[in-house]
């Protein structure tokens, strides 16, 4: 179940990015043909893209492929490592929480006040506060589970990640040797 949600923050975050592409590209091209535009193509696409940057941080952080300093990975001993990789995560799971809490709380004031976004698109200025504390709890939840449980990825989510980095294997033959079936 939990590494069908990490899923789902990253396949959400793809879509969101390619939505954006497309309205973008509907306002850009539509515009150049003289085809009438809908207004609010430039407010959704400027609300949509911190959500996909906020649903792809906690699947980015699942699959090990976040933002990290590999210059201490080349100095320090595996097991020197893991407890840097363990205090970072405790870190992290600080920061996330704290972000969470200011979030709820903001988005709880916004709400009261009955504050509204008056653009293109009218609607309650607490509904573009709602990503921000889910991402940061999902946040807090990976680098918990770090802490409790740093082994990484699950075995199957670290092949699937391995593969996706893997470069192809060079070819066989020598520089300048046709392999066999080679029209030179």
């Amino acid at each position: 179940m939990y590494a069908w949600l990490m899923r789902a923050c990253g396949g959400l975050s793809a879509a969101t990015v390619g939505a954006i592409t497309l309205l973008v590209c509907w306002d850009v091209v539509g515009r150049n043909l003289g085809l009438p535009t809908p207004g609010w193509t430039n407010e959704v696409t400027e609300y949509a893209l911190p959500v996909a940057t906020l649903l792809a941080a906690p699947w980015l952080l699942w699959r090990n492929q976040h933002v990290r300093l590999d210059l201490l990975g080349m100095v320090l001993s595996p097991a020197a490592q893991r407890q840097v990789d363990r205090a970072a995560s405790a870190l992290g799971l600080v920061i996330s929480a704290s972000m969470v809490w200011y979030a709820w709380r903001m988005l709880l004031d916004s709400q009261q006040a009955g504050s509204l976004v008056l653009k293109a698109l009218v609607f309650p200025e607490w509904w573009l506060y709602v990503p921000v504390p889910a991402a940061f709890a999902l946040l807090a939840l990976e680098c918990a589970r770090r802490v409790v449980w740093p082994s990484g990825l699950a075995a199957d989510d670290a092949m699937g990640a391995a593969a996706a980095t893997m470069t192809p294997p060079a070819p066989s033959s020598a520089p300048g040797q046709g392999q066999a079936g080679d029209a030179r």
